[in-house]
């Protein structure tokens, strides 16, 4: 039981912030109620779940569908498809936000700047079914304007959605051009936070550009950029499923197929929901894994981190 001294500081804490509190009450109910209420439905991962029976009246079948994935011949297949597209990925698109502000932090032209922020925003807005019908007709072989130019070029026509080693890097650039510009925006407000006075007195020691984004501005925006790092290293295994499953087709499954249209083909497609949510939760627990690595070694190294 809570001590009484200790009690009447807490309803005063509560008293005083209980206008900040029901500020936060929406947010609250919406985790509640869309993200973890959900989490419940995992426990059909240990059942033979029968549509007609209900989760509590399915029968108990433990790890025989975490068996099953682990075992499956796809499996490893899978998991590679999976770990080298969320890589490259991540290899390729974290940076581009991080030197496209930096470059836009150059810019002293405001116009200039104002147009090529708000070009860089819109394919964020834009649907990935339509993003990905635009990627599709950009390459398509025979009218697509990227074979139109390789032929004024003198190169043969590629079909690039047709062989599996164009695959990822097709979805990486993609993926940068959809989302470059709304990343920016988390660097530039880092940037902005950077004391002028800073660049004053590498200015007057006689630093160029090139010396003051290294020496003052990278290190003033580390904290941002390792905070993003550790939840986009999350991400790695869990890649957006809709791009992906528009894209891909059953010639370049080879590189195509990653865990989560596999989950949608073989669990869900086929009403095996059992054997989806074991895969969406192994998928989850190894994210889970990423993270807490990520965020260990940038505690280790740096001085910052997530918790």
């Amino acid at each position: 039981m809570m001590p009484e001294g200790r009690s009447n500081r807490l309803m005063r804490k509560l008293n005083k912030d209980k206008y900040l509190l029901l500020m936060q009450l929406p947010c609250l109910i919406y985790y509640l109620v869309f993200r973890y209420a959900p989490m419940f439905g995992l426990v059909i991962s240990f059942k033979n779940y029968n549509l007609f029976k209900g989760v509590w009246a399915s029968p108990w079948v433990g790890l025989k569908y975490y068996r099953t994935f682990l075992n499956s011949p796809d499996f490893f297949e899978l998991l590679s498809n999976t770990v080298l597209l969320g890589v490259t990925k991540l290899a390729f698109a974290f940076p581009a936000p991080i030197i496209l502000a930096l470059l836009l932090n150059e810019v002293t032209a405001t116009f200039l700047k104002r147009f090529v922020q708000t070009v860089s925003y819109l394919p964020h807005f834009i649907s990935n079914v339509v993003v990905a019908s635009m990627v599709l007709t950009f390459l398509s072989p025979s009218t697509g304007v990227v074979n139109h130019y390789l032929k004024v070029l003198g190169f043969h026509p590629v079909n690039f959605m047709s062989e599996p080693g164009w695959f990822r890097p097709v979805y990486v650039l993609s993926e940068i051009w959809q989302h470059v510009g709304w990343e920016t925006i988390i660097y530039l407000a880092a940037l902005t936070a950077i004391d002028p006075q800073l660049y004053e007195a590498a200015r007057i020691d006689g630093a160029n550009r090139w010396r003051q984004t290294l020496n003052i501005t990278l290190p003033c925006m580390a904290p941002t950029i390792i905070i993003l790092f550790i939840f986009n290293v999350g991400d790695v295994l869990d890649i957006g499923f809709e791009k992906v499953f528009l894209l891909a087709s059953p010639a370049i499954y080879s590189t195509a197929d990653i865990i989560s249209t596999y989950v949608y083909r073989v669990g869900l497609s086929q009403g095996n929901y059992s054997y989806a949510a074991s895969i969406d939760l192994f998928t989850a627990i190894i994210s889970l894994i990423f993270v807490f690595t990520a965020n260990f070694l940038a505690r280790k190294f740096s001085e910052h981190s997530i918790w």
